[in-house]
C-alpha cells in the first residue's frame, strides 16, 4: 500500500547492523537525506540475542524508526557448518527486537529478510506471493526460515496490535566492504579473492565450487540501501517486497567476468563434488517499483569493478571473521 512520505530527517532512527556491510550503506543513505539522530549499536555493547541488551538499547536510543538489518550470514560453506547458530541467532535477534519495538511504541519498523527464504524450486522469477510454496534450499534453509518467521511476526503484530512493520526481501548483495573471508563469504567476494590471489601467484587455474550452472541475481549494496530507505519513507504494507536488479546470471558467467576484471588469465576449473546451492534465483521486482518507485541503478559490470578496486586497496584491513552485518 502507498502512503504519505515519512520524513526521516525528523526521526530518531535505530539501525541494527549499522556498522556492517549493508547497514553502513543504509546509514550513509539516511545521512544523505539529512538524518542526524541515528543510533548504530555494536555487538560488544549490545548483544541483540539478549533481551536485557535490547531493553538497554531501546532505553538509550528511544527510536521512532527501526531498521533491523543485523544478521549472522555466510555462504554455502558457512551455512552448512553452522545451521543451528544461523537459525537461533537470526531468529532470536529479530523476535526480541520486534517485540521491543512494539512495547516501546516505535512508529515504524523495517525488517530485512533474505532471498534464501524462497522455496528451492520456486518458479522463476520469484514472486512474493509464492514465498510459502515449498521448502528452501537445504544448505541455507535454517537461515532462510529464521528470517521468514520474522515476516510472520510482523504480519501478526500488525493484525493484533496495529504495528507498522514492513518486511523486505533483498537478493544477493555485493559491493565494497563485503566479507571476503573464504570461510564465510558469499559467492562474489569469494570469487574476487580467489581470482586476485590466483593472478598474483601466477596460477594456471582457479578452482570454483559446483558446475557453474546455477544462476543468481545480484544487487549492488548502495542500490539495496536506497531501496530500503525508500521503503521506509513510502511503504506501509503488510506484504513482503522483493529488492533486486531483475537480472539473472549463471555462476559460470560470473566467474568468467570476475576473472576478466581481476586480470586472472588462467583456466577456471569446476569442482563438481561441491554443491551448487539453489538452482536458480531471480526476483520479480515489480512490487518495489509499483509501491515505492525502486529499481537498481548500478550496472553489474560497474558494481563489480568498484568492488574489486575496493578489495585490492583494502586487503590489509579486510575482516577475517564471519560477517555480523
Amino acid at each position: 500500500m502507498k502512503s504519505a512520505k515519512l520524513d526521516l530527517r525528523t526521526k530518531r532512527v535505530l539501525v541494527t547492523g549499522g556498522a556492517g556491510f549493508l547497514g553502513s550503506a543504509v546509514v550513509s543513505a539516511l545521512r544523505g537525506r539529512g538524518c542526524t539522530e541515528i543510533t548504530v549499536p555494536r555487538r560488544r555493547e549490545y548483544d541483540l540475542t539478549r533481551s536485557d541488551a535490547i531493553e538497554a538499547l531501546m532505553d538509550r536510543a528511544r527510536p521512532e524508526v527501526i531498521f533491523h538489518l543485523a544478521a549472522v550470514v555466510g555462504g554455502i560453506g558457512a551455512n552448512r557448518e553452522n545451521p543451528g547458530l544461523f537459525f537461533y541467532e537470526n531468529a532470536i535477534m529479530g523476535i526480541q527486537l520486534i517485540e521491543a519495538a512494539r512495547v516501546h511504541g516505535a512508529e515504524k519498523t523495517i525488517v530485512a529478510g533474505t532471498v534464501c527464504a524462497y522455496p528451492k524450486f520456486a518458479e522463476v522469477p520469484f514472486r512474493e506471493d509464492e514465498l510459502w510454496e515449498g521448502y528452501p534450499e537445504e544448505t541455507n534453509a535454517p537461515y532462510g526460515i529464521a528470517k521468514k518467521a520474522l515476516l510472520v511476526q510482523c504480519q501478526a503484530y500488525r493484525q493484533q496490535y496495529g504495528m507498522n512493520a514492513i518486511f523486505l526481501l533483498p537478493v544477493n548483495l555485493y559491493g565494497p566492504r563485503d566479507n571476503f573471508d573464504p570461510a564465510s563469504s558469499h559467492v562474489i567476494p569469494a570469487l574476487i579473492r580467489k581470482a586476485v590471489e590466483a593472478r598474483e601467484r601466477g596460477d594456471a587455474e582457479m578452482v570454483v565450487w559446483g558446475d557453474g550452472s546455477a544462476t543468481r541475481e545480484f544487487l549492488y549494496v548502495d542500490d539495496a540501501a536506497e531501496g530500503i530507505v525508500r521503503a521506509a519513507e513510502r511503504y506501509d504494507g503488510a506484504e513482503p517486497v522483493n529488492l533486486g536488479s531483475g537480472e539473472e546470471l549463471a555462476i559460470r558467467e560470473l566467474a568468467e567476468l570476475i576473472a576478466e576484471l581481476s586480470g586472472f588469465e588462467g583456466r577456471i576449473a569446476w569442482d563438481t563434488s561441491k554443491p551448487n546451492g539453489q538452482p536458480r534465483r531471480k526476483l520479480d521486482t515489480t512490487r518495489a517499483e509499483r509501491e515505492f518507485g525502486f529499481h537498481s541503478s548500478t550496472t553489474f559490470r560497474e558494481g563489480l569493478r568498484k568492488t574489486i578496486e575496493w578489495y585490492e586497496h583494502a586487503r590489509e584491513t579486510v575482516p577475517s571473521e564471519a560477517a555480523i552485518a
